[in-house]
């Protein structure tokens, strides 16, 4: 199914979304997360695609397992990151083949060792371009962009960003997938300033449940995202204490995905980090 007709068909989009392992335990442990996904009926599952393209032969090779095997959509991740025009068509004409359907288009990170984006030569510069090229070359793909609630980091301030947002729906996307973020009014405004622009796509919120504290506040610091400080206080309580924490991250995710289901929202796109545990509880709870 495209991600297109995922969400006109009114289906509630539940998604998770994983990386490519470095081992062969972590392939073992990555298919044991998919096969517990499986009973929740997920409308697709995202793969991401390492920095600089570093895995992107792996991330086709997973998004083709996750559909053999398991029946599953898989959505793979897409940047610019290093390769030509001609280099991201040929990849696209890989996956077409081998029947992934669905492209996260990104921009992707500036290689390590980089502070600033730069194309090659050949290559393209934003992720709108890559949408554009997307569509030009395989009109009927399904294609996700990724959205800000609280800004891009790069981005001069949040009116940019959502031009930019702007122009990777006008080029094609199907539906936005958000950062992650802790405060759900972050995303309430976000939504309604992208209406106000006339973006008209789903936009899915990303929620990346909390299961351990050191691990979020070095990926909230990264992401620039607001982090409750009643929610960091409590788990500052318990940070000897790992079973703490994830019941208190798990507890919170609960809430903040109740709330946002109640708010209308047409899915939930869910952060695994490879590992079901906390989403498999939140969903139990949730009964979506």
């Amino acid at each position: 199914m495209r991600l297109g007709d995922i969400f006109k068909a009114g289906r509630f989009g539940l998604s998770i979304e994983i990386f490519p392992p470095k081992t062969d335990a972590g392939d073992a442990a990555l298919f044991e997360t998919i096969r517990r996904a499986v009973a929740y009926k997920p409308a697709f599952v995202s793969c991401t695609y390492g920095a600089g393209g570093s895995t992107r032969h792996r991330t086709m090779d997973l998004c083709d397992r996750i559909q053999s095997e398991h029946q599953l959509t898989a959505t793979a991740h897409f940047t610019c990151v290093g390769s030509t025009r001609e280099e991201l068509v040929e990849w696209l004409s890989q996956a077409n083949q081998r029947g992934i359907h669905n492209i996260m288009a990104l921009r992707g990170d500036p290689p390590a060792g980089e502070s600033n984006f730069k194309a090659v030569a050949g290559g393209l510069n934003n992720a709108n371009e890559l949408v554009a090229l997307i569509r030009e070359h395989f009109p009927n793909f399904g294609i996700g962009v990724a959205g800000y609630p609280e800004k891009h980091p790069e981005a001069s301030n949040l009116d940019t960003d959502l031009q930019n947002l702007k122009r990777k729906v006008d080029a094609g996307a199907d539906a936005i997938f958000t950062q992650l973020f802790y405060v759900n009014d972050h995303f309430f405004r976000f939504r309604d300033r992208c209406e106000q622009l006339g973006i008209t796509c789903p936009i899915v919120p990303g929620i990346m449940p909390i299961t351990e504290f050191a691990r979020i506040k070095r990926i909230t610091s990264m992401c620039k995202s607001e982090f409750p400080s009643q929610l960091s206080e409590r788990l500052e309580r318990v940070q000897d204490n790992a079973a703490a924490q994830f019941e208190i991250g798990v507890e919170y995710a609960i809430e903040q995905c109740r709330q946002l289901i109640e708010r209308g929202v047409p899915g939930i796109h869910f952060y695994v980090l490879n590992r079901m545990d906390a989403c498999s509880k939140i969903l139990d709870a949730l009964k979506v």
